[in-house]
């Protein structure tokens, strides 16, 4: 029973706004507009809301965008579930308007429901490849999130069902999952508009979430 319990919530918290990553029209980058940030909104166990910050240090042969990225899911408490990442942005290949980029961040994130308090450590990791024209962009991204530490915080009401549950930090063999989509979007003087769609399976390729699929609609300011 304790067993299929960690599984499961490590598969609610890893599946947890796993699109809300920043998405970049790199054809659109200039000296001029070294800062960006995002706003955007999608649905995934329900409809979750990001904000995000980045700043560009290197417009030349590889381009990097580093930044940090907030995700809340919309409920009756506010920052009762959050997860915050922060990393690095690099893209590695041109040819002509084809382009690769890889992305890699760090992840804390906060899971509560009456049973447990979660706060979890990991890693996130994708790549990307798109067309990508000054005033559009498209692209298909895949991706891979992995849970590697998390401290498990019991209540009371949890306890008194099962008194021989400890609380503590637990590295769990499990709690992967791969995510892919389609990613497009409109560039403007200063802005880009964009729409995300994808899905997502557990790292044995078998175990899926109830609800799969990701959707994602974002908005950037640069300056």
């Amino acid at each position: 029973m304790r067993k299929y319990y960690i599984v499961s919530v490590f598969i609610v918290i890893l599946t947890t706004s796993s699109l809300a990553s920043q998405t970049v029209n790199w054809s659109t980058l200039n000296n001029k507009e070294k800062h960006r940030v995002n706003a955007n909104i999608g649905t995934e166990y329900g409809v979750v809301f990001g904000l995000g910050y980045g700043y560009t240090i290197n417009n030349r042969l590889f381009p990097i965008i580093i930044g940090s990225e907030l995700s809340v899911p919309s409920g009756n408490t506010l920052l009762d579930d959050f997860k915050i990442k922060a990393g690095a942005n690099v893209r590695w290949l041109t040819v002509h308007d084809i382009q690769f980029s890889t992305r890699v961040q760090g992840i804390f994130r906060r899971f509560e429901n009456e049973n447990v308090t979660i706060a979890n450590f990991g890693l996130d990791m994708a790549g990307v490849i798109g067309y990508y024209r000054p005033r559009w962009f498209a692209g298909i991204e895949v991706g891979f999130d992995k849970a590697i530490v998390s401290h498990f915080q019991h209540s009371e009401h949890y306890k008194e069902i099962y008194p021989e549950v400890k609380n503590g930090w637990y590295e769990p063999a499990t709690g992967g999952n791969f995510y892919y989509g389609l990613q497009g979007g409109y560039s403007f003087p200063h802005q880009d508009v964009y729409l995300k769609l994808g899905n997502i399976v557990s790292q044995d390729f078998t175990t899926k979430p109830q609800l799969p699929f990701l959707v994602q609609v974002g908005y950037n300011y640069k300056w």
